[in-house]
């Protein structure tokens, strides 16, 4: 079994208010479950307005293949959501 694992530190601009962020943080996680088929949280800074970390994993039997739609997943939130990516990591471990 592999599990394919995103990590994504993101700043928020405008986002003036934990409404406003949270707004945000939900498009993104439900836009890499629905789309995407991916498990997603908000991981770490809760209480920073501009900032996020937002993990998702994948499980599959393949690396290659769950590295390949975490990419696809990531492309597809930078270039449709309102943030400005300070970080990404995509890995895969087999358990």
């Amino acid at each position: 079994m592999i599990v394919s694992m995103i990590k994504l530190i993101a700043e928020i601009p405008g986002a003036d208010s934990l409404k406003a962020k949270r707004r945000v943080v939900l498009s993104i996680k439900d836009k890499m479950r629905r789309r995407f088929h991916i498990s997603a949280a908000e991981v770490d800074l809760h209480d920073a307005l501009a900032f996020t970390e937002i993990g998702g994993a994948l499980v599959s039997n393949s690396a290659a293949f769950g590295e390949a739609v975490l990419q696809k997943a990531f492309e597809a939130i930078e270039s449709e959501s309102p943030i400005r990516v300070q970080d990404v990591r995509i890995h895969s471990e087999e358990f």
